[in-house]
């Protein structure tokens, strides 16, 4: 579970270093109308890094690594959400009964 945790930060760390280079290349893509010069912009655009891409970009539980069912509000996968409200370690979370 380590190497994926890894992997992630690796990917968070591409797409905030290509971010800003993608955006002005799509932006020259749209702004130009000469075929020759929409292949090359196209060119450049695929060389980028595909690990830069935002679609890659999963959201994982800090704690396990879990890559489903995870909080957004905690960071945290279900389980671990569950056993540390259940320990008390999250301030203003109670388990619910109706």
């Amino acid at each position: 579970k380590k190497n994926m945790i890894e992997r992630e930060k690796k990917r968070r760390r591409l797409y905030e270093k290509f971010k800003l280079k993608k955006a002005q290349l799509v932006a020259a893509l749209q702004a130009t109308d000469d075929f020759n010069e929409k292949l090359k912009i196209q060119a450049k655009l695929q060389k980028i890094p595909r690990n830069s891409a935002q679609v890659r970009l999963r959201n994982r539980c800090w704690k396990t690594g879990r890559g489903r069912g995870v909080y957004r509000d905690f960071g945290l996968c279900r389980h671990a959400l569950r056993e540390m409200a259940n320990e008390g370690y999250l301030p203003g979370v109670i388990k619910s009964s109706w």
